[in-house]
């Protein structure tokens, strides 16, 4: 999906048990997109705490995860402005920082399950949950 950006709640649910969400999540990422390095390193994180894969089963999802995206790094730009949007918009420092990676890469829409759907930032960023009904 040209102009996507994926936080990493919908990025895990490639490994999800619930297929509904698993469908919806593969659905979006065929289309592509871009994630960041952050949103790579928590689901490695979600991976193994949560998920309790093993090293080896956790380093082949991230692999694929790289395959699949365009990732961009975490810069000290996407730092700045995700503190102003999280002022401004009242998301937390994480969630902040995903949504100004997204917006400085371009993206249209960051397809995200907690964050403030609908929440239009700067003229071109649109928060969307994929999961609603």
């Amino acid at each position: 999906m040209p102009g996507s950006f994926f936080d990493t709640n919908v990025v895990v649910y490639l490994l999800s048990a619930d297929l509904g969400k698993a469908d919806v999540a593969e659905r979006l990422v065929a289309g592509g997109g871009t994630i960041s390095v952050q949103v790579v390193n928590e689901a490695a994180n979600v991976a193994r705490r949560k998920m309790k894969l093993g090293w080896p089963e956790t380093r082949r999802f991230l692999r694929s995860l790289r395959g699949l995206f365009d990732v961009v790094p975490v810069t000290l730009e996407a730092h700045a402005l995700g503190l102003d949007l999280a002022e401004r918009h009242g998301l937390s420092t994480y969630d902040s920082a995903i949504a100004a990676s997204a917006f400085l890469s371009g993206c249209e829409v960051l397809w995200s399950e907690d964050m403030h759907h609908g929440l239009q930032i700067g003229e071109s960023l649109r928060i969307a949950n994929p999961f609603r009904p």
